[in-house]
């Protein structure tokens, strides 16, 4: 994702949640400060590739077998953990360490590439636990504009950030098991931002080319990017 493509998106979600983008470029240059630049070459096996970017909805544990039969799997927070419980393996995880971040570090101990993302609400998170990691396995994300080692592959939710990352690398086609865009357990911000998802990978599927499954039967009430 080129950065000026992605910008004119980034204000607009800006604008709709009142978001600070001086508190954005905050976080990233935090973030910048505590990692190294990531081996992007190692995410090659993503190129040409079956990936299931797994979501942390309800349907997720009935939807496994989706994850189990893909050829790569990318997880977006705690989908890395429910995967993992049925015997799913992870490839890479996408997280703003709001939730398990124990399993992010856990993870880039074992050698999985973890894609940390920053923000303008997650600094302590991220000074808190980034240096916990095997520094060598994180992927430093952020949604305003890049700098140094901290990349922006677009999206803005875990959940579609993964999805922007996978066609970063080239993957071939991608599937969405644990992914409900109409999850009644969420609050009000949540569901806001489910339906930016929403929103986020029916621009990515044009983009694309392909049709998502995971958006079929909601294409007409989506308001296009």
């Amino acid at each position: 994702m080129n950065y000026q493509t992605w910008l004119p998106v980034y204000e607009r979600i800006l604008d709709d949640f009142g978001y600070d983008r001086a508190g954005d470029e905050r976080a990233r240059d935090r973030l910048a400060a505590l990692v190294t630049a990531f081996d992007e070459s190692r995410l090659g096996w993503l190129d040409g590739a079956v990936v299931a970017v797994a979501g942390a909805g309800p349907s997720l544990e009935a939807e496994a077998g989706v994850a189990a039969d893909a050829e790569m799997v990318i997880a977006a927070s705690v989908a890395a953990d429910r995967l993992r419980e049925v015997g799913v393996t992870v490839d890479l995880m996408v997280t703003d360490l709001d939730k398990t971040p124990a399993t992010a570090r856990d993870l880039t101990r074992e050698g999985v590439p973890v894609a940390v993302h920053a923000h303008g609400d997650n600094v302590p998170a991220v000074e808190r636990w980034v240096p916990r990691f095997d520094g060598e396995h994180v992927l430093p994300t952020t949604q305003a504009e890049p700098t140094g080692p901290v990349r922006n592959y677009g999206g803005f939710t875990d959940g579609d950030r993964a999805a922007f990352l996978a066609d970063a690398f080239g993957a071939a086609s991608l599937r969405f098991p644990g992914w409900d865009f109409d999850d009644a357990s969420v609050g009000p911000e949540k569901r806001r931002k489910l339906v930016w998802a929403e929103r986020l990978l029916h621009w990515l599927e044009r983009r694309r080319g392909e049709r998502f499954a995971v958006l079929d039967g909601r294409r007409s009430g989506i308001d296009p990017i």
